[in-house]
């Protein structure tokens, strides 16, 4: 970090935040508030004489709250600037100010207990987000005593404990007595691959953190006992399996089970663990000093908010999402946009540097090119037909689309550099107003024509997401999985283009079946646009009800890429469902869609002689 900050190229704006941002790759306005820190960073020289005078203690973050600090301080030791701040959450006060120790103290005069936050705006062409993210808070898994007893520490405490720069300058002591533990204990997956309390989702690195902190013990201290519980072990990375070999050849025990409880002596102070060692199926007592929690990573808990600044989705676990996980690992579906770390998954630092050199890869081609070249499947919006309805503005995932002004005429807008193509807006759009490049009303409409002009009771209309369901199709051919051959897949670049009338379309040309498939809501390429499709199909199920039709011939599924089974299992299932739609049925329902036409089409001419 050091390193960055003398870099000429590099500006670092270190205590500030993210407000809002607009505009689009290569074109991005970022508007960050700047905290005012009440010390001259450019003039403090980090003396410490503010500090000695501050008369407010409180427990220091940095530190695990093993120590305390001042209201004035350095957040941590390679902070960059090298220079102090206030936390006037803390501080005695500055309005009016009741203490101003550590303004006496200063020779420099560097703080100014007047300074506001600053507003600063600038110009970007691409956005890396390297957020990162939170670690999990055991207190709530009340069977391992954390926040109960002293002695039940977390994965992160022991890393201050043990740290050279911690509260005990490297002596590894237990928090009740300040004596070295003799026999340790490590828990693992706390707070991960767990349905009941935490997250279900491997957190990637806890396996490995333990091993290197067992080895760390045996270094300094030889004599401490260290077990180890766990469910199994993820040593799956280069060089990894040689040290969890070393920590097993130097001691350390391994014991496959987690303790289903832990409880305190309450004259020693030591733990006892109950756990079930799968191994020999027997459950066991363990005397422990010290109990160490291997606590998992989980998304921020600001993550909503981020989402929202830079119009971002995010994966089933709560971490974004990324455009692709094989071909686009580092970008984001909205373009210009990267991750590096733990912002997108949990990762070691090996990880987070690859990734990250992979980002700024990716963002310098943007930077270095001038110009960016976009697929030629955007919307168009033809004024003649708006009527400043605004809703393309509203469901666009992107924010692509300006938002009309009917007072001042000013029509939406769509900024073709912005907008990815999925049609979403076309779609809802009732005035038929929107037109997509490549996939136009008439090109799907000729296709559905084309599907049902000969046997049509024979056939089933499938609309086809790009990105997934119709890449699950093709995993269903490549594996040569079994389904009937009478489905006809529609390909659209989202389930979000398939407006109502083009399955209307369907019904009225006899169609027995219609399938709209798309991505898994977690897997949409689109950011949101999934969303809207499951609004639009249930408006649908409710039209066809009202018109007597039955709903269950209009079928709604989301397929991944990777489920070719799935795809060739629904396909089997929609066959069954065919065969039990009659002739009779087809014919009624395409006779009550041709009377539902005439009667829109005599109430629109009515609404527009009475205009």
């Amino acid at each position: 970090m050091m390193d960055a900050g003398r870099h000429q190229n590099l500006t670092l704006l270190a205590y500030s935040e993210v407000e809002h941002v607009t505009g689009y790759i290569g074109n991005f306005n970022v508007k960050i508030r700047k905290k005012a820190r009440y010390v001259n960073e450019d003039e403090c020289t980090a003396c410490a004489d503010c500090v000695e005078s501050c008369p407010v203690s409180v427990p220091d973050e940095y530190q695990q709250g093993f120590s305390s600090r001042k209201a004035i301080y350095i957040q941590l030791p390679q902070a960059v600037p090298s220079a102090y701040l206030i936390d006037m959450d803390n501080c005695l006060g500055n309005n009016p100010i009741a203490c101003g120790k550590c303004k006496d103290a200063c020779e420099k005069e560097c703080i100014d207990f007047d300074m506001q936050d600053e507003i600063i705006d600038i110009e970007v062409g691409a956005i890396i987000v390297a957020a990162g993210m939170d670690v999990y808070d055991p207190s709530e898994m009340d069977e391992f005593g954390y926040r109960s007893y002293e002695n039940v520490i977390t994965s992160m405490e022991f890393e201050r404990l043990i740290c050279a720069g911690g509260p005990t300058e490297g002596h590894f002591v237990r928090p009740t007595d300040y004596k070295l533990p003799k026999r340790i204990s490590f828990i693992q997956c706390v707070g991960s691959r767990s349905s009941k309390n935490g997250n279900k989702y491997c957190s990637n690195i806890c396996c490995m953190n333990t091993i290197k902190d067992t080895l760390l013990l045996k270094d300094h201290y030889p004599d401490v006992q260290s077990k180890v519980f766990y469910i199994d072990i993820r040593a799956f990375g280069k060089g990894f399996e040689d040290l969890f070999m070393r920590s097993k050849e130097s001691g350390v025990q391994y014991i496959r089970g987690i303790p289903g409880d832990v409880w305190e002596d309450p004259k020693t102070k030591n733990l006892l663990l109950s756990v079930e060692d799968t191994t020999i199926g027997k459950v066991q007592v363990h005397e422990s000093d010290l109990v160490v929690l291997s606590v998992g990573v989980e998304p921020r808990k600001d993550m909503k908010k981020l989402q929202h600044l830079l119009t971002l989705s995010n994966s089933v676990d709560g971490f974004l999402l990324e455009s692709h996980p094989k071909l686009k690992p580092v970008d984001a579906p909205t373009r210009g946009i990267f991750y590096a770390g733990c912002v997108e998954s949990p990762k070691d630092i090996k990880d987070s540097v690859t990734q990250a050199s992979a980002a700024a890869a990716r963002a310098s081609i943007i930077l270095n090119a001038g110009k960016v070249e976009i697929e030629a499947i955007t919307a168009i919006i033809d004024t003649d037909k708006c009527n400043y309805c605004g809703v393309c503005a509203r469901v666009c995932p992107y924010n692509a689309i300006t938002a009309p002004d009917r007072k001042s005429g000013v029509y939406p807008t769509i900024i073709q550099a912005a907008c990815a193509g999925c049609g979403t807006c076309a779609s809802e759009c009732v005035q038929d107003a929107i037109t997509m490049r490549h996939f136009k009303d008439d090109q799907i409409i000729a296709q559905v024509d084309a599907i049902l002009e000969e046997n049509n009771m024979d056939k089933i209309v499938a609309f086809a997401c790009n990105w997934c369901s119709y890449a699950g199709g093709d995993l269903a051919g490549t594996s040569r999985l079994q389904y009937p051959t009478n489905v006809r897949l529609i390909r659209t670049m989202c389930s979000g283009r398939v407006d109502e009338k083009f399955i209307i379309h369907a019904f009225k040309k006899g169609a027995p079946l219609v399938l709209l498939s798309g991505c898994h809501f977690a897997d949409c390429h689109y950011i949101s646009a999934v969303t809207w499709t499951q609004r639009r199909v249930e408006r649908l199920w409710n039209k066809l009800e009202r018109l007597g039709i039955r709903p269950e011939r209009l079928q709604l599924e989301w397929i991944s890429a990777a489920e070719g089974q799935k795809f060739a299992k629904v396909m089997r299932e929609l066959e069954e469902m065919r065969k039990k739609v009659t002739d009779k049925e087809v014919k009624e329902t395409m006779e009550i869609l041709a009377k539902d036409e005439e009667k829109a089409k005599a109430k629109k001419a009515k609404q527009a002689a009475a205009g």
